[in-house]
């Protein structure tokens, strides 16, 4: 007995010892709010204190945690962000007039004294979007001038340049040269200029002169300049030392030492799959817990306070704030003055309608009020009077929880941070709810409450998730990847909103975050949907449901599948200008079988027999040798006959097979598995190079990840002989770099989810190990501190594009592998 007792606690050491190796303690950027693509704030340096946290666009949204030991105040989270006052309004703040030409002037346009009386007057901000801008400039070049008064007198800080460029654009104040971009900026931003801007600028009137060029895609020009304020001193804050920071896949944890005690603070987002009302309430739990690390016993505070900025866009939009008790809550809750509700669409931008709520349980007894943003921290100090009031352009919801007489046993209290966006997409033109209020009959203030007393029952549900994820991804493919795996769950999830259609179908919605903005985008959707068919396959359901009513209305009058559904929020129709037939159509039939594996029928491939039919002919017709159109990868441009988009028809065609044998439609089966089988033979020949497989078919100089091929692995499809995997695998393994493989021969950036599904084909665990290692080490190591950009280089770990995309989802591919094997 002594024995047996004696193993089971070795074995439970052990499983706790995997627990806490297979946890994460370092990643780009830090999930700390992550419900979907409007309410996303995150840390985005490895101690929590060290920056003023941001949304995942990389704008502030400032959170703020301070605590209060025996009179002594600490600065645990985030730090005050820069602010500036307008000494030159740029036209988001307040229009402008300037004189503009859209013709080349002549020499000397941009001196103090020319002559511009036979230009154009139009007011700024300049743009291609007439709902956003006061004049409309869609031609290439823009040449403007604009005249200004400033008075030398104005006590400055430090003067310095705001500007938003969309392309490129020079930039001269009187004639003198003080800035030169290239690219687009995405918004009003600082610049950086060589010397005093102050000292430029003349008593009086003055000339700010800029030429922007537009190469592509969008338009815009725009600036002015701000004064950037002294921050406040607030003499005696000290910081906290963080010693230790653990990313779960619901929880991120950090531990702090400040004085005689210790605190930790947890955020949870509780994003259990199995739940569609849990998963899709906007409510996240900060909790607290502290305790004397003395013996003795201290007097303890603890201070949140939330920026307004997590309510707009832009933070100069007028807000207003208010504070009440209702339902055993105190509450803070602010939202913009204007409401716009889904006007604006887009890529780099914030929800501005709606509200944001901060509420603390009665059994908190916590302290509200509301502030500008210079009166947060002294309020919590003690140096100003706190204000009771606020609106404008800063307010600053605070919350003050007492602790009390702290002493060796931990004490734990939390408060709640909750966001009501009334409707969150428009689709085919009907706005929809999102799913926790779908009925309508519900209010974000119940939500609060119901998640408050069920705060110990979901924290507890959480962790035991957390922990049989750990378990489950270690298992599968190792500890780094179980790491990676715990990165990546909460930003695939949080780049969704979920609601439900007017037929009462789920939608699972994606935005394409930094990548264009789309919503629904299938080529988004194909690789992040192993997350989602291992926990909730309807999920996966909901991620295609729209893109087959695109179809099935006729909206989309083409024979194979669309693109997008839009650019986030509005799902009315694709918006992005050109198609990816073959690729889409393949994405679309193998996400089809996927989900009849996870569910173990095919009845919702029933559902949508006529559409796939049309698209495996479409495949079967224009997929094994593909023609010159656009495929996912092209990143350095079109391709044709792409061996690897070829690999994703075959096995498309040969998921339609496998869909018709679980109909029982045998006669389709045997014809389509025929075709797809046909297709193999004639893909090994032409894509043949050796000791690989090429990236343009008859090209053998080139190579390229094949990761379609795990397809016909995972769905048991038996299309390609295990040969082919074993080649490619071999060969990849000669071609990695530092920070991993190559996505293919022309360049050296890699697409690290891609990477992942290549490495699913490895028939041993070294091999998996040796390909997906590098990735864990770009996630720990790039100096690019984001939530993770899944496009990278591999010779020095930086991204290269993207960033905060739900295609991570596709980490978990190998987990999906070793549950489907196991089955």
């Amino acid at each position: 007995m002594k024995n047996i007792l004696k193993t089971a606690c070795l074995l439970a050491g052990v499983f706790a010892n995997s627990l806490a190796n297979a946890q994460a303690t370092k990643a780009p950027a830090y999930p700390l709010i992550t419900h979907n693509t409007y309410f996303s704030v995150w840390s985005f340096s490895d101690d929590l204190n060290e920056s003023t946290t941001r949304h995942w666009t990389g704008k502030n949204q400032s959170l703020l945690g301070l605590i209060k030991v025996d009179g002594e105040t600490y600065r645990f989270m985030g730090k005050e962000p820069v602010t500036y006052r307008t000494v030159v309004a740029d036209g988001e703040t307040k229009p402008y007039t300037v004189k503009y030409s859209e013709t080349k002037p002549a020499d000397g346009w941009q001196a103090a004294n020319f002559n511009d009386k036979g230009w154009k007057t139009g007011t700024a901000p300049f743009g291609d979007d007439p709902k956003m801008v006061k004049t409309v400039w869609k031609s290439r070049d823009l040449w403007v001038r604009r005249t200004f008064t400033y008075k030398k007198s104005t006590p400055i800080n430090k003067l310095i340049l705001k500007l938003h460029h969309d392309d490129d654009a020079e930039v001269y104040l009187n004639g003198e040269k003080i800035n030169v971009s290239s690219g687009a900026n995405g918004d009003l931003l600082p610049v950086e200029i060589k010397g005093d801007v102050a000292e430029k600028l003349k008593d009086g009137e003055n000339v700010l002169a800029m030429h922007c060029v537009n190469t592509g895609g969008g338009a815009w020009l725009d600036a002015g300049f701000a004064d950037e304020l002294k921050p406040v001193i607030n003499k005696g804050l000290k910081l906290a030392k963080q010693t230790g920071v653990t990313i779960n896949a619901t929880q991120t944890i950090y531990n702090f030492t400040a004085g005689k005690t210790d605190l930790q603070v947890t955020f949870t987002s509780p994003l259990l799959m199995d739940n569609l009302n849990l998963l899709s309430r906007p409510v996240t739990y900060i909790s607290y817990s502290v305790k004397a690390n003395d013996s003795k016993t201290h007097d303890v505070k603890v201070y949140f306070g939330a920026s307004a900025d997590l309510a707009r866009n832009k933070s100069n939009q007028p807000v207003i704030a208010q504070k009440y008790i209702q339902n055993q809550l105190s509450i803070l809750k602010v939202g913009t003055k204007e409401q716009p509700l889904l006007q604006k669409k887009g890529d780099d931008l914030r929800i501005d309608w709606g509200y944001l709520y901060v509420a603390a349980p009665a059994s908190a007894k916590a302290t509200q009020f509301i502030s500008n943003n210079s009166q947060a921290v002294g309020s919590f100090t003690g140096a100003p009077t706190p204000a009771t009031t606020a609106g404008g352009e800063a307010a600053f919801l605070n919350t003050v929880i007492p602790f009390g007489k702290i002493g060796n046993a931990a004490v734990e209290k939390f408060i709640e941070v909750g966001y009501d966006e009334g409707y969150s997409v428009q689709y085919f033109g009907k706005n929809l709810r999102p799913w926790w209020n779908k009925d309508g009959n519900k209010t974000i203030v119940g939500e609060l409450k119901q998640a408050a007393t069920d705060y110990k029952s979901i924290i507890a549900k959480c962790k035991a998730f957390d922990d049989a994820m750990n378990v489950k991804t270690s298992a599968a493919g190792g500890l780094e990847y179980a790491k990676l795996c715990a990165i990546a769950y909460r930003q695939a999830i949080a780049a969704h909103i979920l609601a439900q259609s007017p037929k009462g179908e789920i939608l699972w919605l994606s935005k394409e975050n930094f990548s264009g903005g789309f919503i629904n985008t299938v080529d988004v959707t194909y690789p992040s949907a192993p997350l989602f068919l291992i926990y909730n396959p309807k999920l996966a359901e909901g991620m295609l449901n729209g893109i087959f009513e695109f179809s099935e209305t006729g909206k989309f009058k083409h024979p194979f599948a669309a693109h997008d559904l839009g650019t986030y929020p509005f799902a009315n129709g694709q918006t992005y200008g050109e198609g990816m037939p073959v690729e889409e159509s393949g994405n679309m039939l193998l996400l089809v079988a996927a989900i009849a594996k996870a569910e173990g029928n095919a009845n919702f491939a029933k559902k949508h027999w006529e559409t796939l039919t049309t698209w495996t002919n479409y495949l079967i017709k224009e997929g094994l040798d593909p023609a010159n159109q656009l495929c996912t990868d092209d990143f350095a441009g079109h391709l044709a006959r792409n061996a690897n988009l070829s690999l994703k028809a075959i096995n498309g065609i040969g998921a339609y097979a496998m869909l018709a044998d679980m109909l029982g439609d045998k006669v389709t089966a045997t014809k389509y598995h025929t075709v797809a089988k046909d297709f193999v033979a004639k893909w090994m020949q032409m894509a043949d190079a050796g000791d690989h497989y090429s990236l343009v078919f008859e090209k053998p100089d080139t190579w390229s990840q094949k990761y379609n091929l795990v397809w016909d692995k995972l769905l048991g499809l038996n299309l390609f002989p295990k040969s082919v995997y074993e080649k490619e695998i071999k060969y990849y393994l000669t071609k990695q770099n530092e920070f991993g493989l190559p996505l293919d021969s022309r360049k050296t950036y890699t697409k690290s989810d891609w990477i992942i599904w290549t490495a699913t084909l490895a028939d041993n665990a070294s091999d998996f190990k040796a390909l997906t290692d590098p990735i864990y080490k770009y996630a720990t190591e790039t100096s690019s501190r984001v939530p993770i950009s899944d496009w990278h280089e591999t010779t020095n770990g930086k991204q290269v594009g993207f960033q905060a995309r739900s295609v991570v989802g596709g980490y978990f591919m190998k987990v999906l592998e070793q549950q489907w094997l196991k089955k």
